[in-house]
């Protein structure tokens, strides 16, 4: 297995350096011997995974390494249709559960199960949510650089549709922190007034988001800490469901935790920014 392992560090440690590597740099760094690298090298040229430059005699990724990223990273939207999990949390919950993804520069329903109950929430499949006052949106922002969140915010407007939106990038980024931190975004009356929505990011093998998902709930219905951490708790199951059938592995934040009292109340998530989803 030691050839494999090399071969591995090998091919991370070129794609980490944009300028490529000469073999005295991979033995340097890697402590492999310069006899091993340069067969590991040989094989990985033959198969295209790395390439020599013919000037400066440096290996850079190949072909072949950049189809994988290609292919793995598809143009079609992986979870368009609704999926029997989303199909079972709108069930469980009575609730409206979307998916969303972001396409080019704008994030986008993609798959909807609407809520059996009245909703001040209109939302279609296609419609573009906004980038500052959606959880849909921030828990796929959350993903990105900073530089980059920031690039896409200061691209458009940032409308102030309530006084609970974040109407400028730094307010944004700030809460994407908090995004980051926990796992999940929350938003309370920031688009739609009356309207509560809890989104979790979807990731793929690689641990890139891919997409994200949304329950978007009457807030009225959602008074209760107890309701809240339930919606919460079931946002990032499904989430995790999803995430696991691409392929991604790895522990999802916990659900908030919910502190029973002997006068059956409880304590749940820390507050957002809130909003519409």
């Amino acid at each position: 297995m030691q050839p494999v392992v090399r071969a591995l560090e090998i091919l991370r440690a070129i794609a980490r350096h944009g300028d490529g590597m000469t073999i005295g740099d991979l033995h340097s760094m890697l402590d492999i011997p310069l006899g091993s690298a340069h067969r590991l090298l040989a094989v990985l040229t033959e198969q295209e995974f790395v390439t020599r430059s013919p000037i400066n005699r440096r290996y850079f990724l190949g072909p072949a390494a950049r189809q994988l990223t290609e292919q793995n990273n598809r143009r079609t939207s992986t979870l368009t249709a609704p999926h029997p999990a989303v199909v079972a949390a709108a069930a469980e919950s009575g609730e409206t559960v979307f998916l969303s993804e972001l396409v080019g520069s704008q994030v986008v329903c993609i798959s909807l199960i609407e809520s059996k109950h009245p909703l001040r929430l209109f939302v279609r499949i296609g419609q573009e949510m906004p980038l500052h006052a959606a959880a849909s949106a921030r828990a796929l922002l959350a993903d990105l650089d900073t530089s980059k969140a920031r690039a896409l915010l200061a691209d458009r407007p940032l409308t102030p549709f309530t006084p609970d939106t974040p109407a400028t990038p730094d307010a944004v980024i700030e809460h994407l922190a908090v995004v980051r931190a926990r796992g999940y975004d929350v938003c309370d009356d920031e688009l739609d007034r009356g309207v509560w929505a809890v989104a979790a990011p979807i990731r793929t093998s690689t641990g890139t988001t891919c997409a994200s998902l949304t329950l978007a709930a009457a807030a009225d219905r959602m008074r209760d800490p107890v309701a809240r951490a339930g919606a919460i708790h079931l946002v990032l199951t499904t989430a995790a469901r999803l995430s696991a059938e691409l392929g991604y592995i790895s522990r999802f934040p916990s659900s908030p935790s919910v502190t029973q009292r002997s006068a059956g109340q409880a304590t749940t998530e820390p507050t957002s920014l809130g909003g519409r989803p």
